[in-house]
């Protein structure tokens, strides 16, 4: 009978073991082959969440999500709309409660604002995103942080053209999806996509692709 006992208590213990690990397992993970760590904060999921639904966004607080990237080295955080993401850097942690407070509500304010916006398209930060973090409690906020991060520079090997104004946009990674000219689109289509004035590659350093005529 004893004996009985004593498995089932090595029973409970396997699973509550397994339970934990199976936790950790979900709130962090590595990205493959490069070392990243990514650690979900559900304390500040929540505090999001409360955020959004306080502001008429309750349709989608629920799919918010928020987490730790160590990929992220000289920007204080950023925003996914389609992914419902906010990513903080984790040297945020460096500079007390307040300051990641204030970048996880700057950041929700991008989300706010294109939530607001729905399928048309807006600044970054102009004035609905502005709007968004007066709505937030940070009114006074600015563009961009004057956090110590260590700075890095890439040389821009893409460069695009938008075919209407001619515009040349450099870039340092390939654009992977449709993306216009936002000052054309404004323009000519009240800032909703228009293929007219997609972005298209023009030159290319470092690869295979020389400088190529716009057609």
């Amino acid at each position: 009978m004893r004996l009985l006992k004593q498995l089932e208590l090595i029973f409970r213990d396997t699973d509550s073991l397994t339970s934990i690990l199976s936790l950790r397992e979900r709130q962090t993970t590595k990205s493959p082959g490069e070392g990243h760590v990514v650690r979900r904060d559900v304390d500040l999921e929540a505090k999001a969440r409360k955020l959004f639904s306080l502001n008429g966004a309750s349709g989608i607080a629920s799919m918010l999500r928020v987490e730790w990237n160590t990929r992220l080295q000289t920007c204080a955080g950023r925003a996914h709309f389609r992914e419902r993401l906010i990513s903080l850097n984790p040297r945020l942690c460096d500079h007390g409660a307040e300051e990641i407070d204030r970048t996880l509500r700057h950041e929700l304010a991008h989300l706010l604002a294109q939530f607001r916006a729905g399928r048309r398209r807006i600044l970054p930060h102009g004035t609905e995103w502005r709007n968004a973090c007066r709505d937030l409690g940070i009114g006074d906020e600015v563009r961009c942080h004057n956090l110590p991060f260590p700075a890095k520079t890439h040389p821009a090997r893409f460069v695009y053209r938008c075919p209407g104004c001619r515009r040349d946009f450099p870039r340092v990674r390939r654009v992977r999806r449709a993306v216009a000219c936002l000052a054309c689109c404004r323009k000519h289509n009240d800032g909703d996509f228009d293929a007219r004035f997609r972005l298209k590659l023009v030159s290319e350093f470092g690869g295979a692709r020389a400088v190529v005529p716009l057609k």
